[in-house]
């Protein structure tokens, strides 16, 4: 598969709720959120806001890692806008925007603060759009049905945005 005539693509990942399988508590452990989640990867054209690629993984990996797993082709020329879950992507796409991270030591100055409140406003397009698959409670509520499904399911969801897309505009 070939991803052509894309110039901004907008990467995110959510992360759901989902019950633990006894042989797996490890691997969907999320320490961050301290539950047992599933991780969600949407690819998102920006002009016409369409979803044109999912991934799914458990909650344990790195955003990154379900990134390079998924080995969607991206052209050089195309743009990414991603979060900071996503650092490194710049040793393999040199066309990224990514929000800086501040340290302890190293505070942000004005010029990195309005750096990130551009790809701010550039990353909104994409969290609007989960507000609209957020409708489908199948996504914001506990995740209780097998988890080889969701794939599915999530990608069922975002065919019907796709569509509702087609006939609204």
């Amino acid at each position: 598969m070939i991803i052509l005539m894309i110039k901004l693509l907008l990467l995110m990942l959510p992360k759901l709720q989902s019950n633990a399988q006894k042989k797996r508590q490890k691997q969907s452990y999320s320490g961050k959120k301290k539950k047992h989640t599933i991780k969600t990867q949407v690819i998102i054209e920006q002009e016409t806001k369409k979803i044109i690629a999912t991934s799914f993984s458990l909650g344990k990996k790195h955003d990154y890692a379900l990134f390079k797993e998924s080995k969607i082709p991206i052209l050089k020329n195309t743009k990414l806008i991603v979060d900071s879950g996503y650092q490194g992507i710049q040793k393999n796409h040199n066309n990224v925007l990514i929000p800086t991270k501040k340290t302890k030591k190293n505070p942000l100055n004005k010029e990195q603060k309005q750096y990130n409140r551009l790809v701010s406003k550039m990353r909104i397009i994409i969290e609007n759009i989960f507000a609209i698959l957020k409708k489908f409670k199948i996504i914001t509520e506990k995740y209780r049905n097998r988890r080889k499904r969701f794939g599915l399911r999530f990608n069922l969801i975002a065919s019907i945005y796709n569509l509702q897309l087609l006939y609204l505009t």
